[in-house]
């Protein structure tokens, strides 16, 4: 149970397996390379909610990448028709699943992962030559989408400069709700060598993202 992840709601957290990322301070590497034995059955899962639809009234679906699960809007729906509002969570590389999900109504707020500004984003989400258009192609429906959304970056001192960080608030310009998070290790990085930067430093960065996005946030600080 969560008071965090979902913004307005009292949720549960679904994490799903594999990802089509290697970002290097991704924190679930044994979700992303599939390492982990604790999957659950879909009935569990249900189960769990059944029995504290009176305690909780939303569920954040996470990973990995949840829009890589082949049936991800049939269990979305399936969540849906239990009574819970919906958090999804993506890195926005698969637009036209966004879409879809989208135009069902299959999700009441999307948070999506902006890596880092455009010259970067290969590098940071540990893709060679990483095609960024899918990404904004899925910052784009959201804009139009009339779902709540947010947009979110997590810091880290190895691959975010306040440089890159301005780079990023004026390509994401206008965006309503924007997040500077600072990495923390909690475990089970793909690569261990993953700093966070000094509070001073999240502070310039908020500074430099406030000439493009009003309302930015630092979030955990």
């Amino acid at each position: 149970m969560t008071l965090l992840d979902f913004p307005g709601k009292t949720a549960c957290t679904v994490f799903t397996g594999g990802c089509n990322f290697r970002c290097p301070f991704c924190h679930n590497d044994l979700l992303v390379n599939m390492q982990d034995n604790a999957f659950y059955d879909e009935s569990e899962i249900f189960e769990h909610l059944e029995r504290r639809k009176n305690v909780i009234d939303g569920v954040a679906v996470t990973g990995g990448e949840p829009l890589l699960q082949k049936d991800i809007e049939r269990f979305l729906y399936e969540i849906k028709e239990k009574g819970f509002a919906v958090k999804l969570d993506t890195n926005g590389s698969f637009p036209e699943k966004l879409d879809g999900i989208l135009q069902l109504g299959l999700a009441d707020y999307v948070a999506m992962d902006i890596k880092n500004c455009p010259e970067k984003y290969g590098e940071t989400v540990g893709v060679k030559n990483f095609d960024i258009k899918p990404v904004e192609e899925s910052m784009a429906l959201l804009r139009n989408s009339g779902v709540e959304y947010e947009f979110r970056t997590t810091v880290t001192g190895n691959f975010h400069t306040i440089d890159d960080i301005e780079k990023l608030a004026k390509w994401i310009e206008g965006t309503p709700k924007y997040f500077l998070q600072n990495f923390v290790d909690s475990g089970n990085l793909i690569d261990a060598s993953c700093y966070g930067v000094t509070r001073e430093e999240m502070r310039k960065m908020l500074e430099v993202a406030k000439k493009y996005i009003p309302d930015a946030q630092l979030r955990g600080v």
